[in-house]
């Protein structure tokens, strides 16, 4: 014959496995349901779907364990506390964390990456992840602080020890910080794009990488350089790729004294011109332009300015007019100075 404890021992298996059951059966509902939110268009019912499936199936284990603990007299009174209210409501609100997370997660994930999709960098992607990460951490800190209250766990020493290691992480990570903020700003702000050619401070190259941390240049050299975001948005920024690509460029030129000052100029031109038409470097418009700019030391200072089609173009357009100056100049017998000192010793 069962004793009273054997029969609440069968009482309480059976609860469970009907728990087991249940749970099995909502498994399956909630398949059917993912399958059938997959045919919509909206992504909410994914989003809920992902977020309660799991922690209910798991609660309704719990919650059959549970009562087959605490209503068949199978729990010695020594451990008598693992029956309570207490434990019941800090399940509860585990799996409400549970839950919770789980919705603001994937909310973050779909409509986040959703959004960092519309725009060319990366660096919106990484911000995704960080506040998917940030969520869950905080979430779960604040869900296990209630569980510590509705215990009645004193969690003073708790939230004194994570104001200490957030200050230390704060300190820690200013630099990080104040880089990742610079990113933000550089993307609402748009000072450039990746593809862009520019300058910061002594740094010259083309826009490769736009991080949360940093931006990457590749230079004339072929050489990667690393600037950290708040040197970029605390310094000068010259952008060659706006408004537009064109770039003037400015082409000095000396003559020797003696030399007809208007000639120059019509050669200066005529060059320019033919190089307009000869090559894909030089825009007509706007048109080149010579001047006569000083009297120098050695000779006759004049510039010529060309307005190149692009701005990394500036090394083939200086090579295109600088060789027909030389073969111009020497074919009219214009003379190139050099410098040159007098030198006079007073006896």
């Amino acid at each position: 014959m069962c004793t009273d404890m054997e029969i609440g021992m069968i009482y309480a298996i059976v609860t469970i496995i009907i728990g087991i059951v249940i749970a099995g059966v909502a498994r399956g509902i909630v398949r059917w349901l993912e399958t059938y939110a997959k045919t919509t268009e909206s992504n909410w019912d994914d989003i809920i779907l992902t977020a309660i499936g799991t922690p209910v199936q798991v609660g309704i284990i719990a919650v059959s364990v549970y009562i087959a603990l605490k209503y068949f007299g199978v729990v010695p009174d020594q451990y008598a506390w693992i029956i309570s209210d207490k434990v019941l409501n800090s399940l509860y609100i585990l799996l409400g964390t549970w839950i919770v997370g789980s919705l603001v997660h994937k909310v973050i994930l779909i409509y986040g990456h959703a959004l960092a999709e519309k725009s060319k960098g990366d660096w919106d992607d990484r911000l995704v992840e960080f506040l998917e990460l940030t969520a869950r951490y905080v979430i779960w800190f604040a869900g296990i602080m209630l569980i510590l209250i509705n215990l009645e766990v004193n969690i003073t020493p708790f939230l004194a020890g994570a104001g200490i290691v957030g200050l230390a992480f704060a300190l820690a990570a200013q630099d990080l910080i104040s880089n990742f903020f610079g990113g933000a700003i550089i993307t609402v702000d748009k000072p450039f794009k990746v593809g862009d050619r520019i300058k910061v401070d002594q740094y010259y190259g083309d826009v490769i990488d736009i991080g949360p941390r940093s931006t990457r240049l590749k230079t004339l050299d072929y050489q990667i350089i690393t600037i950290p975001n708040n040197k970029i948005t605390t310094n000068y920024i010259i952008n060659y790729a706006e408004p537009d690509q064109k770039l003037r460029i400015t082409i000095p030129v000396s003559v020797a004294y003696g030399t007809d000052p208007k000639r120059v100029k019509d050669i200066l031109l005529e060059i320019a011109n033919n190089v307009i038409k000869k090559s894909d470097y030089l825009l007509e418009e706007p048109e080149p332009k010579a001047f006569f700019i000083e009297f120098g030391e050695s000779g006759l200072e004049f510039v010529l300015y060309v307005w190149a089609r692009k701005y990394n173009l500036p090394d083939e357009v200086k090579d295109a007019i600088n060789s027909q100056i030389a073969e111009r100049f020497a074919a009219e017998g214009i003379e190139i100075p050099f410098p040159q000192m007098e030198v006079r010793i007073k006896k």
